[in-house]
C-alpha cells in the first residue's frame, strides 16, 4: 500500500513539473444580415496599465468572441463555448458545432496557448448583442471583408477562413442554411440563405423536390411569402442535426 502511495504521489508531483499552456474556447458566430454571410466580433480593450503599457495583448484589434475556460463553471469545452455565444448573443441553444484546435507558443504574447474552436449558426432576429466584461465593442462583420482584410487579432484571421470553408463545403449537401433562418420560413427564403452562403445561384427547378424529399421540414401553415402573398410556412423537425442530400448542390441551370 505504502508502495502505492508513493508511486501515485510522484505521479503528481511528474504531473505538476509541467508548464499549463493557456486554454481557451472561441466560437465563430454566422449569420445573415443585409443579404450577406456575416460573422459576429469583439474588439478587443484598449485600456493601458500604469506602466504605459497595455494590459491586453491586440489592443483595439477585433477578434472572434471566446475566452478562458472557467474551470468552476464549465464541466465540458463545449459548456464553455455554449457560455460564451449565451454571453454575447442572448442565444441558447443554436446550431453549434465544433471546428478544431488551434494552438502554438507564438499565437498569444502571453505564453502557449491552445483554444479549441466552434462555430454556431443563428437567426439574426433572435441575436441582442453585448460587449461582456473584455470587450470595447461587438458587432456583425461581412465575412467575405474581414478574409479579405486579414486584421484580426491572434490567429483567428485563419480560425475564421477554416469556419468558412467549412460551412461552405457542407452546405453544398446539408440543410445547414436552415439553422439561419427564424421560423416559419418558405421554401424561397431557403433559397436564398442557400445561395447567400455558397455565394452562388442554385437552380430552382429541383431545390423545392430536395427540400421535401429530405424529411427535416414539418408544414407550419401559411405565412407571408414573396409580395406578401400566402406561401406555406414550414419549421424544422430536429434542431440538433443538419439533414444529408445525396448528392451536392448544382449551379442555377442544371440540379
Amino acid at each position: 500500500m505504502a508502495h502505492t502511495k508513493s508511486a501515485s504521489g510522484r505521479r503528481a508531483r511528474q504531473a505538476h513539473a509541467f508548464s499549463q499552456p493557456y486554454t481557451t474556447v472561441d466560437v465563430v458566430i454566422f449569420s445573415v444580415l443585409d443579404n450577406a454571410l456575416q460573422v459576429l466580433l469583439v474588439q478587443r480593450p484598449a485600456e493601458t496599465g500604469e506602466s504605459g503599457e497595455p494590459d491586453e495583448p491586440f489592443p483595439g484589434r477585433w477578434a472572434l468572441p471566446g475566452g478562458f475556460v472557467d474551470v468552476m463553471v464549465d464541466t465540458t469545452l463545449e459548456d464553455c463555448a455554449r457560455r460564451k455565444l449565451l454571453e454575447k448573443t442572448g442565444v441558447k441553444s443554436p446550431y453549434l458545432e465544433q471546428l478544431g484546435s488551434w494552438g502554438s507558443a507564438t499565437r498569444d504574447p502571453r505564453g502557449w496557448s491552445a483554444t479549441h474552436v466552434w462555430f454556431a449558426l443563428i437567426a439574426a432576429q433572435d441575436v441582442t448583442l453585448a460587449k461582456g466584461a473584455n470587450a470595447a465593442e461587438v458587432a456583425w462583420f461581412a465575412v467575405d471583408t474581414v478574409i479579405r482584410d486579414d486584421g484580426l487579432a491572434f490567429d483567428h484571421h485563419a480560425i475564421l477562413q477554416a469556419a468558412v470553408e467549412r460551412l461552405r463545403s457542407k452546405v453544398e449537401y446539408t440543410s445547414l442554411p436552415a439553422f439561419l433562418l427564424p421560423e416559419p420560413f418558405t421554401l424561397p427564403q431557403l433559397q436564398r440563405m442557400y445561395e447567400i452562403v455558397l455565394g452562388r445561384p442554385v437552380d430552382k427547378s429541383g431545390f423545392r423536390t430536395r427540400m421535401l424529399a429530405a424529411g427535416f421540414l414539418k408544414e407550419a401553415g401559411y405565412v407571408a411569402g414573396e409580395s406578401n402573398r400566402p406561401a406555406i410556412g414550414y419549421r424544422l423537425v430536429d434542431r440538433s442535426t443538419p439533414a444529408v442530400f445525396p448528392r451536392t448542390f448544382s449551379p442555377r441551370g442544371g440540379d
